[in-house]
C-alpha cells in the first residue's frame, strides 16, 4: 500500500503538525508514505527528521500547466494506490492528475469554509463529488459539510485529530509565575487561542469583569497572536480590558511556544469558541489534569462525551461560566481531582497512536476497495 499525502507547505499550521506528528509515530512496516509539497517553510527540517520520502512537485508559475503533468507522472512511476489531500486545491491537482490511473483520491476537510473565498468554495463543491473518500475532523464538521454542499455521507469518514501527549515528556518547564511575576496567592487562569474570527475571547473578558467583581484574586493569561487579516479582535479585546480597569490582571501574553508548560501551570484553562473544527488546545489543556471551562459549542460536547469530561457554560454567557467558575472555587479538590481522570480518558481518546490507528485502517479500506 503506497500513499502519497499532499500538502500545499510546510509551514507550521494544525494540520501540518498532525501529519508530521504521523510520520514521527508511524511504524515504517505500517505503510509506505511519502509527501508531495509545493512549498518549503518552517517545518521541512522536522519533516526531513522524521525520514519520510518528501517530493517536492511545485508549480514554476502561478499558470504552470505541466504541473499537474508532474504530478501524474510521479504517482504513475512510483505506484501510488492513494494520494491523500489536506487542501480543496491539492484535492482538484491529485484528481486531475489520477484521471484514468488506478490512483484513489483522499481529501481531509481541516476546518469550516467561513473564511474561504468564493473560488475556493466552488472548487469543495465541484471536488468532493469526485474524490473516492472525504475525511472530516468531527461529526459536527462533516454534518455541516453534509448539509451545506450536500456530500454523500457514505464517501465520509471521521477521523479525529491525534496529539502526540509523549512530546509533553520531554518538554523544558519553565515556572509561568516567574516570568510574570505572579504571586503563589493568586489563581492563575489562562486561554490559549489565536485573535480570529473562529475565537470568541470578549465572551472570557466580560467573564473576568464579572470574576473581578467578586473579588476573587486572579491573573490570567491570554497566549495567541494577533490576526493580521482580523486585527480588531485582538484590539476590541484589550480595549475592553483597559476601560474596565483590568489590565492590573490580565496578560496579552502574545503567541507560546511553550503550550504544555503553559498548561500545566494553570489553576484552570478557559475557552471560547465560534466555530473551532476540533479543540487541540483544549485537548492539550485536558492532557496536563488542568481543570477546563468551555463553551457548548457542537465540537466540544462531542469531544467531551456531552460534557462528561470538562465543565460546559453557554456559550456567549458569561454569568453561567461565573456561575461554573464559582462552583470550582468551593470544590477545587473535586474538580482536580476529575481533571486527572479527564487527562486519561484524553490521552487514551486523543492520542497520535489512536489517530493513526485509524488512519491506516482508513486506507486499507480504500486499498482493498
Amino acid at each position: 500500500m503506497k500513499v502519497a499525502i499532499l500538502l500545499g507547505s510546510l509551514n507550521q499550521g494544525g494540520s501540518e503538525t498532525l501529519i508530521l506528528d504521523t510520520l514521527k509515530n508511524l511504524n515504517d512496516s505500517a505503510a509506505d508514505i511519502s509527501c508531495i509539497y509545493r512549498a518549503e517553510g518552517l517545518l521541512y527540517n522536522d519533516f526531513l527528521d522524521t525520514g519520510a520520502r518528501l517530493v517536492r512537485i511545485a508549480p514554476k508559475n502561478k499558470w504552470d500547466i505541466f504541473y499537474i503533468w508532474r504530478l501524474r507522472t510521479y504517482l504513475k512511476k512510483n505506484q501510488i494506490s492513494i494520494a491523500h489531500a489536506q487542501q480543496s486545491v491539492d484535492a482538484l491537482y491529485a484528481w486531475l492528475a489520477c484521471l484514468g490511473l488506478k490512483t484513489k483520491v483522499l481529501f481531509t476537510m481541516h476546518g469550516y469554509d467561513y473564511k474561504f473565498g468564493k473560488r475556493t468554495k466552488q472548487i469543495i463543491s465541484f471536488i468532493h463529488r469526485r474524490t473516492f473518500l472525504n475525511i472530516f475532523v468531527s461529526k459536527t464538521q462533516r454534518d455541516y459539510f453534509i448539509d451545506k454542499y450536500r456530500f454523500d455521507p457514505v464517501k465520509t469518514r471521521v477521523l479525529y485529530n491525534g496529539v502526540c501527549f509523549d512530546k509533553f515528556d520531554n518538554f523544558q518547564y519553565s515556572s509561568i509565575r516567574k516570568e510574570f511575576n505572579i504571586p503563589t496567592t493568586k489563581l492563575l487562569l489562562g486561554m490559549v487561542g489565536n485573535f480570529n474570527p473562529a475565537r470568541d475571547q470578549m465572551t472570557i473578558c466580560r467573564f473576568l469583569k464579572l470574576l473581578n467583581q467578586k473579588e476573587v484574586d486572579f491573573t490570567f493569561i491570554f497566549a495567541g497572536s494577533q490576526s493580521k487579516a482580523a486585527p480588531w479582535f485582538w484590539d476590541e479585546c484589550q480595549g475592553y480590558i483597559q476601560e474596565n480597569e483590568l489590565t492590573g490582571r490580565v496578560i496579552f501574553a502574545g503567541p507560546r511556544h511553550d503550550v504544555p508548560n503553559f498548561n500545566s501551570q494553570l489553576d484552570a484553562f478557559l475557552y471560547a469558541t465560534d466555530h473551532d473544527t476540533f479543540g487541540i488546545a483544549v485537548i492539550e489543556a485536558m492532557s496536563k489534569d488542568t481543570p477546563v471551562f468551555i463553551n457548548d459549542w457542537k465540537v466540544f460536547l462531542e469531544i467531551t462525551d456531552r460534557g462528561e469530561h470538562g465543565s460546559i457554560y453557554k456559550s456567549k454567557d458569561e454569568k453561567d461560566l461565573l456561575k461554573h467558575f464559582l462552583e470550582f472555587l468551593k470544590n477545587k479538590e473535586i474538580y482536580r481531582h476529575k481533571a486527572k481522570q479527564d487527562a486519561d480518558w484524553v490521552k487514551e481518546r486523543y492520542s497520535i497512536q489512536a489517530h493513526i490507528h485509524n488512519l491506516l485502517e482508513i486506507y486499507r479500506e480504500v486499498a482493498s476497495s
